[in-house]
């Protein structure tokens, strides 16, 4: 298995795997951003190109498997303060925001998701290797991610791999078709790397 960072030419592999992690939560706004006859995926794949916000391809890392693309991470610095929700914030994205601001100052893990046919190879959980140290030297001390409650492998992964439940919130579902009913908040203690100058 080999673990790159992601390029601009990996856009249309990171809106699947965005996607993939959120319940088809980001196709929902997507398809709202450019409305009934815009193209979602080509709308976020254009996100996911971009030299800078949260999903750009910057904050990305993809593993191969035998060369083919199989499964990704994407992940950056919270903010150490977090500010006021934006109150235009659509309702379906606030309980979300609120879980992120009770981690301030962690590393957040906002995807992590693998292709079906590697599933059960490990990529999971080397992503999750590489996200800790990515955490670590950057000199943050803890790691964060939000997990729906019906997503039960990657429950039962993060809680091996000593991420505890620091929260829950309602899933806000409006017309967003999900099984999920809460959002659950994970953090896990990472040491900071104090071999660099």
């Amino acid at each position: 298995m080999e673990i790159r960072t992601a390029k601009a030419s990996d856009a249309g592999h990171l809106v699947r795997f965005i996607n993939m992690a959120a319940d088809d939560l980001p196709l929902h706004f997507w398809q709202r951003s450019v409305g009934p006859e815009g193209d979602p995926w080509v709308y976020g794949k254009e996100r996911a190109a971009r030299e800078t916000g949260s999903f750009s391809y910057r904050n990305a890392w993809l593993a191969e498997l035998n060369g083919d693309v199989a499964a990704c991470l994407l992940g950056y610095p919270s903010e150490d303060a977090p500010g006021p929700l934006d109150p235009d914030t659509p309702a379906i994205f606030v309980p979300l925001l609120e879980l992120e601001a009770l981690a301030p100052g962690s590393w957040y893990l906002n995807v992590l998701a693998t292709y079906d046919q590697f599933r059960g190879k490990g990529c999971g959980s080397a992503l999750l290797d590489y996200a800790e140290d990515v955490a670590r030297r950057a000199g943050h001390r803890s790691i964060s991610l939000i997990a729906a409650d019906t997503h039960q492998n990657a429950l039962r992964l993060y809680a091996a791999r000593g991420y505890r439940e620091v929260a829950r919130r309602s899933v806000v579902k409006g017309d967003w078709q999900v099984d999920a009913e809460e959002w659950i908040l994970f953090a896990k203690s990472v040491d900071s790397d104090t071999s660099e100058p």
